[in-house]
């Protein structure tokens, strides 16, 4: 057995990350080489152990669930016909598509959760109508981008339930503390919208009259509530027994996918291969964030097993860094490490060693949780590995350059950092629901 220091452990994992090696076999193959080093054989005892305690979690069995409900409910053809219906609806404001396009995107965060498939699902839907009608490539594809990560903060939110046991607090808490946020991020995206088709209105025109009168004849009241009611029964079943103390999420998470697969009967979309499709799709998304997560258990296992918490904490307390000082450098860590890996990664190397910091210095879990996922959300926008960009220049027209969609985020990602530093400076955004649902 060697001394081994837990930097040269956290040193060569982000080398190796960065050479682009698969992150489910760096995090456990390195952890697998420095917990021979560290504990010799007798690593092989230990850690069986703390992966068949990661295994038989139950909060987590709703990863799964969750994202077979947002992978069905993209088959279903919902996202679709609400799409469609919403840029009728605001088609004769300036800017009126990109508005539809976020509260769309909004509506399917508190649906699905799954940003791929959202992003994937506006992209083909609204950005060739967007650029047809004469919007500029940079508006349309940065709101499609930034509409498609609500579902990283907007409950039901995977990021949300991982961070639950990471920190080890309740999900129910953490999607309580998120409505107000996300929503508050919503109105932030809206009111830039609004400014640019203000300021100028050639980038963000409104829909043609004869086309919004074709629409109020052709059965308006109809569409609207075929389009939104549906959708809404399925947020209510799913959050609502959770914020109603009926259902713990992984139960209202099972809800959801029979909602979902409900739902896609009722549209007649249902099929065995449809049901293949989305079981297969479903196994591949869970598969890779299992495997992350037995690789950061192993990590986890030796890092502690190294002292490397406590000898952070010393680093950080001789320095005397105080909670809020500690939380920008935190936050400034995450912010950076998501313009390299993804959020899942983050998720469980970084918070799961700074979390028993801030839990010593008397932090509450659930507001941090809150601003690890608004921070994490910003990874799916900050190139070069935002994952958003990948999903929406894979469906782009050929036109839309990918200088177009980087010019046309930064102003979401400056949104949601000012969002990030409005929580940070009102905790009460966060913490104000949970704490008036469990009076």
């Amino acid at each position: 057995m060697m001394t081994v220091s837990p930097l040269m452990l956290f040193l060569v994992l982000f080398v190796l990350l960065l050479f682009g090696y698969p992150v489910a076999f760096t995090l456990g193959g390195v952890s697998l080489i420095f917990g021979l080093l560290t504990f010799g054989l007798q690593f092989f005892d230990l850690l069986p152990m703390r992966i068949w305690g990661v295994m038989t979690n139950y909060v987590l069995i709703a990863v799964p669930l969750f994202i077979f409900m947002g992978v069905m409910l993209e088959k279903s053809g919902l996202a679709e016909s609400l799409l469609e219906t919403m840029a009728l609806l605001f088609g004769r404001l300036r800017g009126g598509l990109a508005i539809s396009v976020v509260i769309v995107g909004a509506m399917l965060a508190a649906s699905t959760g799954i940003v791929g498939a959202t992003v994937v699902t506006m992209g083909l839907l609204s950005l060739p109508t967007m650029l047809k009608r004469g919007y500029s490539p940079e508006l349309a594809t940065g709101t499609i981008a930034a509409s498609g990560t609500l579902g990283q903060i907007i409950p039901p939110s995977i990021v949300l339930v991982l961070l639950g046991s990471v920190l080890n607090v309740s999900v129910g808490d953490l999607f309580l503390a998120a409505v107000v946020p996300g929503f508050v991020l919503v109105g932030f995206y809206l009111l830039w919208i609004i400014l640019v088709a203000w300021l100028r209105p050639g980038q963000a025109p409104a829909m043609p009259v004869e086309e919004l009168r074709r629409f109020r004849r052709e059965g308006m009241l109809n569409r609207l509530v075929h389009a939104f009611l549906l959708p809404l029964v399925l947020v209510v079943a799913v959050l609502g027994s959770i914020f109603a103390g009926i259902a713990s999420p992984t139960e209202a998470a099972a809800v959801g996918a029979l909602g979902a697969t409900i739902l896609t009967i009722v549209e007649k979309r249902f099929s065995l291969e449809i049901l293949k499709a989305v079981m297969q799709e479903t196994t591949h998304l869970t598969a890779m964030v299992f495997l992350i997560l037995v690789g950061a258990t192993a990590f986890g296992l030796v890092f502690r097993g190294m002292q490397g918490d406590q000898y952070l904490t010393e680093l950080i307390l001789n320095a005397r860094l105080g909670s809020h000082a500690f939380l920008a450098l935190v936050m400034a860590i995450i912010f950076i490490a998501g313009f390299f890996i993804d959020f899942i990664e983050i998720t469980f190397i970084i918070v799961p060693v700074v979390s028993p910091i801030f839990q010593r210095m008397g932090v509450d879990l659930i507001w941090l949780g809150i601003l690890f996922a608004m921070n994490l959300q910003t990874s799916f926008l900050t190139p070069p590995f935002g994952f958003s960009l990948f999903y929406l220049k894979g469906v782009a027209p050929p036109e839309v350059k990918t200088s177009h969609i980087y010019r046309g985020v930064v102003p979401y990602i400056v949104i949601q950092l000012m969002v990030l530093a409005l929580v940070i400076l009102l905790p009460e955004l966060a913490t104000w629901l949970p704490r008036e649902v469990f009076k």
